[in-house]
């Protein structure tokens, strides 16, 4: 980095690093969830450890030493025993309970919070039924499957006083943090536009033949709040395709951009929402779009966010970017964003990737005038949820933040779904205004018992 002396930068990133980036106190239910001493160990229930990264933030949380997995909780109880071996092995020998219905550890009050790595249309149910029973909570992104459930489960965290991290890393990393002190600073000038890129190679699939689900599998709880469904082999490896699960590769992956490009630009809720696109290769049967290009209009200030599927030559970040002092090839990075201010333009790369800013050459070449390197920001960020739930400060990526970032997602689709119609948006409601078919999209139709009721 050049402008920003480093260690001026490591003295006023650490305290942000560990949870004081938004100053609010939140006070704990003290009949919900055993007192948690600083020196004590944080036990954990684990929803959902069938994917690799419910597995892979379990070994994350264990690595830290202070923390232990009590429950081991998945549908499908093929799991619990490698699983329950595993954790057992990185903590001593102490063996995680299993269960097949999750509920079954809320009602274990040593737990002290609930890691969430199910398919997301899990999400927000299972963040809402924690908080409900007085546990913290750590949930993967994206924190919801639409509009209105995800307000709902901001409401319980607030209701029930509960810490909720949302698994959007970016918001945890130094060389961010720093982007974002750079901009406020005025050091790039006013920002008039932010891109948001997602590009990549995502292959289409077709469906098999139903059949009949492993024995092992509760089926009816894995589709849960979702259309009542046969079981499909293809929908354990598909649902990021399908709109009943979630809501694509923007919602998947491209949701980690959003949210960062609306932290670095200090942006809330946008006042129209427009998205074109669709799928374009109809050989397939997956549902959400392969290509997308969504326009946000904020005070003085686009965001646009362009998405395709058939790009195989744009090259996401690797473990040797990500940790090491190297920056992207820019024009050929899959996941940047572009921040186009009236002194220069800043190109920040997600998870490690780093920023650069460029300003105008006075002769042939580019000129970089100031930059950071990035680090991998997985293991902060899992020691900024730590020492928020003992501290009770909220979160870095708290769930009100994670909120406000999927309602982009969610509006874009929307519009995308209803052929590119422009969405007027309301910020008071965070409702689409004079426009009932977009409305009807806001909110799905939930399959009892797997209801998300208004917590309000």
């Amino acid at each position: 980095m050049k402008e920003i002396g480093r260690r001026e930068f490591i003295d006023r990133s650490a305290k942000t690093t560990l949870g004081m980036a938004g100053g609010v106190t939140v006070l704990a239910n003290p009949g919900s969830v055993r007192a948690t001493p600083a020196n004590d160990r944080l036990v954990l229930g684990m929803i959902g450890v069938g994917g690799g990264r419910g597995h892979s933030l379990a070994m994350g949380f264990l690595d830290r030493g202070d923390c232990e997995i009590g429950y081991v909780c998945d549908v499908n109880r093929r799991l619990h025993e490698p699983r329950s071996q595993a954790y057992a092995a990185r903590q001593g020998g102490k063996r995680p309970k299993c269960a097949q219905d999750f509920r079954e550890m809320l009602e274990n009050a040593s737990v002290d919070a609930a890691v969430i790595a199910t398919p997301p249309h899990w999400h927000s149910l299972a963040t809402i039924l924690c908080c409900q029973a007085g546990k913290d909570v750590y949930c993967e992104k994206p924190q919801s499957q639409n509009c209105w459930e995800g307000r709902q489960a901001v409401e319980a965290a607030r209701k029930y006083n509960r810490i909720v991290q949302i698994g959007t890393q970016n918001r945890t990393a130094p060389y961010n943090l720093a982007a974002k002190r750079y901009l406020e600073e005025g050091k790039l000038g006013r920002v008039h536009l932010c891109r948001v890129f997602e590009q990549c190679y995502v292959a289409d699939f077709e469906w098999g033949p139903d059949s009949d689900p492993p024995d092992t599998l509760d089926w009816d709880m894995w589709n849960g709040p979702a259309p009542a469904r046969n079981y499909n082999k293809a929908i354990h490896i598909q649902w990021r395709q399908l709109w009943d699960y979630s809501g694509g590769q923007m919602s998947y992956q491209g949701i980690h951009q959003v949210d960062l490009a609306r932290f670095l630009c200090g942006v809330d809720y946008p006042s129209t929402a427009y998205c074109t696109g669709g799928r374009f290769n109809t050989q397939g049967d997956a549902e959400t779009p392969d290509t997308q290009m969504a326009v946000f209009e904020f005070p003085q200030m686009l965001m646009t966010y362009e998405q395709t599927l058939y790009t195989p030559y744009m090259l996401r970040s690797d473990n040797e970017l990500r940790n090491g002092d190297i920056f992207p090839h820019w024009p050929q990075n899959a996941t940047r964003i572009e921040l186009y201010g009236e002194k220069g333009m800043m190109c920040v790369g997600r998870m490690g990737g780093g920023w650069q800013v460029y300003v105008r050459p006075k002769s042939r070449g580019a000129v970089v005038k100031d930059e950071m390197y990035g680090r991998y920001p997985d293991p902060p960020h899992k020691e900024n949820f730590v020492h928020s739930v003992k501290s009770r400060n909220r979160p870095n990526a708290d769930i009100e933040e994670g909120h406000r970032s999927m309602l982009l997602v969610h509006y874009a689709n929307i519009s995308c779904r209803l052929d590119g119609r422009k969405l007027q948006i309301d910020p008071k409601t965070e409702h689409i205004l004079d426009d009932p078919e977009a409305m009807g999209l806001f909110k799905r139709e939930y399959r009892k018992p797997w209801v998300v009721e208004d917590v309000a």
